[in-house]
């Protein structure tokens, strides 16, 4: 038998107590030598607050979801189904389907630490900000695009009466 990884659908919110009775279970039954490892994707979200205030914080990439690399057998299959939090293995007709080294490798690599970090934050286009610092600090703007990625808002600010598009970190403005 080969060491496989297989993905496990969960209610959403109880992914690390899944992981938890999981890891316990595992211990208790002796299936250390078919579940090794147990893997709940996560990946560090910047959220900009009101006063623009930069926040870091860890968020679940696939909520409702957690990896599990193990031998299948009837044993561990039922031991792994049966965990409290579990409502079944993805796959098709009730059969686990495991994933491919690419797709665990893809799905990993949104974990790194080399990863990206992704930037959210509450402002639209079309709304208007004003600029809290940098070299245009107190002039006001509208939004004319979000770019979450970069952690960067385009706004439409009127300089010497015309209107320029200018990229602002998102800490460097708040809503008006």
């Amino acid at each position: 038998m080969s060491k496989k990884w297989y993905v496990l659908h969960t209610y959403s919110g109880y992914e690390n107590k899944v992981k938890a009775n999981l890891e316990t279970r595992i211990e208790t039954m002796g299936l250390e030598n078919n579940v090794f490892r147990i893997e709940i994707p996560t990946e560090t979200v910047a959220e900009i607050k009101d006063g623009g205030k930069r926040v870091e914080s860890e968020k679940k990439v696939f909520p409702g979801y957690v990896l599990v690399r193990m031998e299948m057998d009837d044993r561990s299959w039922a031991a792994v189904r049966n965990t409290p939090g579990v409502t079944g293995f993805v796959g098709s007709q009730g059969n686990p389907s495991p994933l491919t080294r690419e797709e665990y490798n893809k799905i990993m690599k949104r974990t790194s630490v080399e990863a990206p970090k992704k930037t959210s934050t509450n402002m639209e286009i079309g709304q208007a900000v004003h600029v809290v610092s940098g070299p245009l600090k107190d002039f006001d703007g509208l939004v004319s695009a979000v770019m979450p990625e970069a952690g960067k808002v385009r706004v439409m600010i009127s300089i010497f009466g015309r209107e320029t598009p200018v990229e602002l970190m998102f800490e460097q403005v708040e809503k008006i």
